[in-house]
């Protein structure tokens, strides 16, 4: 192994161990994106040094305070056939490591600084690092908050700089936080809340990412703007309505390779929770592909069952997407559906496939195997939405052309994932994904193969 992954590694071990000393604070709730941790109930808690990290008071009144926080995570990545084989590297072997941290700085409730520092690293990996991989030292975050209105029941927030987004089950709008490299951007958000109702607005820059220190490359337009608005309702369904516009210098579907301005009008109905719980989401794409008129949609129904009062909750869940395709390439219209900034993992922990031009069925289950583990097992069904488009990649990008097959069905991944959280801070995710090579797949491929993925995360955060 290299001398910088060796020492890497190390650094990882002082920090885990570092971490494993720390004392908790009561009712601490670690969140996907850490701005939204909230560390103002420490005022009166008893002092010790980890408490001094999450709040530390630089008022009387204890309402203008500095928290601080981190995470680190390493993961070993195993892959056999990364594309069915069409890439000919067979086994590839490789280490990811990701490390943050951030301060979170409040002076009274009016305003706010939150700044965050990333360093991701991919090592060994044969074709070197993806897109997704390696960015080795760049901000992730750098906003100021300022509280136009600040009532009990009211709050009308300006959020301006670099800063992460996500929103609903992270079909359209994701941080990606299954990748090695999470998603931000740059921009202004305005955020009206009530109790029962909210809704964002916001105009942003996104990025391009180089794998340097420091040399990522910001963009000097508005690329993504939208609406976001969340309606809860006492004994209903809870509601989401959104608007989202993206242009794009150049897009590439199996259609060619154009600039874009595409707009999307959703909603989404969901229930989480014990009992019955659901997660329905419909959306609507127009706008251009080069001169050509865009028409796409996708459909998502979600259902299923906790079963909260037997041993372990288990959970049995059935989910089934539907994603238009291009109907006929060439014809000056595109009916492919664009996932905008998807979730990496929705379709499995290490999908192959991206939502574009598919339908999946998608059953799987949960269970607690005791207080600290979970175990999941998963079968995705894929098949292509049309015959005239092709397969895309997680995040949306074009990867095999289609169209020169009648065939649809992708294959079945299967899916094992075990989960064990030792503590608040110190999660083991482990877990194993074989493909089964659909006829679509043995068409195009000449020589096609089953898909072998196999990876264990060890994280921690403080």
């Amino acid at each position: 192994m290299p001398t910088k992954c060796l020492s890497r590694l190390v650094g990882f071990s002082i920090l885990l161990i570092a971490c494993l000393t720390c004392m908790q604070v009561k009712g601490q709730d670690f969140k996907l994106m850490r701005f939204d941790e909230d560390y103002l109930n420490l005022h009166d808690s008893v002092s010790n040094f980890y408490r001094k990290i999450k709040y530390t008071s630089i008022s009387k009144s204890g309402s203008t305070y500095i928290s601080f926080g981190g995470s680190a995570r390493i993961e070993y990545v195993d892959f056999n056939n990364e594309d069915w084989g069409r890439l000919g590297i067979g086994h590839n072997n490789f280490l990811l490591q990701r490390y943050d941290l951030h301060a979170d700085l409040h002076l009274n409730n009016r305003f706010r600084l939150f700044t965050q520092i990333r360093s991701a690293w991919e090592s060994g990996r044969k074709n070197g690092p993806r897109p997704i991989d390696e960015d080795q030292l760049n901000i992730q975050n750098l906003f100021v908050d300022a509280a136009i209105i600040d009532k009990k029941n009211q709050a009308l927030i300006v959020r301006a700089g670099r800063q992460e987004l996500d929103y609903g089950s992270g079909r359209l709008i994701s941080v990606r936080e299954g990748p090695n490299l999470r998603l931000y951007f740059d921009g202004i958000k305005l955020m009206y809340s009530t109790p029962r109702w909210s809704i964002d607005g916001f105009a942003m820059m996104a990025d391009t990412i180089n794998a340097g220190a420091f040399d990522n490359k910001t963009s000097k337009a508005i690329n993504l703007w939208g609406l976001y608005s969340k309606i809860i309702i006492p004994a209903f369904p809870n509601i989401d309505l959104y608007y989202l516009g993206i242009k794009r210098d150049q897009s590439v579907f199996e259609e060619g390779i154009e600039k874009e301005w595409r707009h999307t009008i959703g909603a989404r109905i969901w229930r989480y929770g014990g009992g019955f719980i659901y997660n329905l989401e419909a959306a609507y794409q127009f706008g251009t592909f080069g001169n050509a008129p865009i028409n796409a949609w996708t459909a998502s129904v979600e259902a299923g069952y906790l079963f909260e009062n037997i041993s372990g909750k288990p959970a049995l869940r059935l989910r089934n997407d539907y994603i238009s395709g291009d109907r006929k390439k060439g014809d000056g219209h595109l009916q492919s559906f664009n996932p905008i900034y998807p979730k990496g993992g929705y379709f499995g922990f290490s999908p192959q496939i991206g939502p574009v031009n598919l339908i999946d069925l998608h059953p799987y289950a949960t269970i607690n195997i005791c207080q600290k583990i979970l175990a999941q097992a998963d079968v995705v069904m894929n098949w292509r939405f049309s015959a005239q488009d092709g397969v895309y990649r997680p995040s949306g990008g074009f990867n095999l052309p289609g169209s020169a097959s009648l065939k649809k069905y992708i294959g079945t991944a299967y899916l094992a994932s075990v989960v064990y959280s030792m503590n608040n801070n110190i999660s083991l995710n482990c877990g194993l994904q074989y493909f089964s090579a659909g006829a679509f797949i043995k068409d195009i491929i000449a020589t096609p193969k089953d898909g072998v993925f196999v990876n264990t995360r060890l994280s921690f955060k403080f």
